[in-house]
């Protein structure tokens, strides 16, 4: 026996259950994508914040290195130009001598 020809108002309800059904499965397959995406995310989010650390400190210690270079550079800079003050004041502590001792005694 044939089975009997589905009425017109029965047709509309199987479509709408296989809809609902195909719309039920992209449901779920959309949250696994979002889930994997967030997922995703949140490894590259600490991905990049512990590169970020990575950096920071790498770009720390270069800069701390640079710094202390200058501060040796400075000392050694300064040092450099006491000495030369220091051996040109000798030099001229005989001359600055007689000149003081000239004004003192009105010479």
């Amino acid at each position: 026996m044939a089975e009997p020809e589905k009425s017109l108002l029965q047709q509309i309800r199987d479509k709408e259950l296989e809809f609902s059904k195909k719309i039920a499965t992209a449901r779920a397959d959309a949250e696994s994508v979002i889930a994997a995406a967030r997922t995703d995310a949140e490894d590259l989010l600490c991905t990049a914040d512990t590169a970020g650390k990575t950096n920071a400190e790498q770009v720390y210690w270069n800069e701390r290195g640079r710094t202390e270079s200058d501060i040796e550079a400075l000392k050694s800079a300064a040092e450099q130009e006491m000495k030369r003050a220091l051996r040109e004041g000798e030099q001229n502590l005989p001359a600055a001598t007689e000149r003081i001792v000239r004004y003192v005694t009105m010479e």
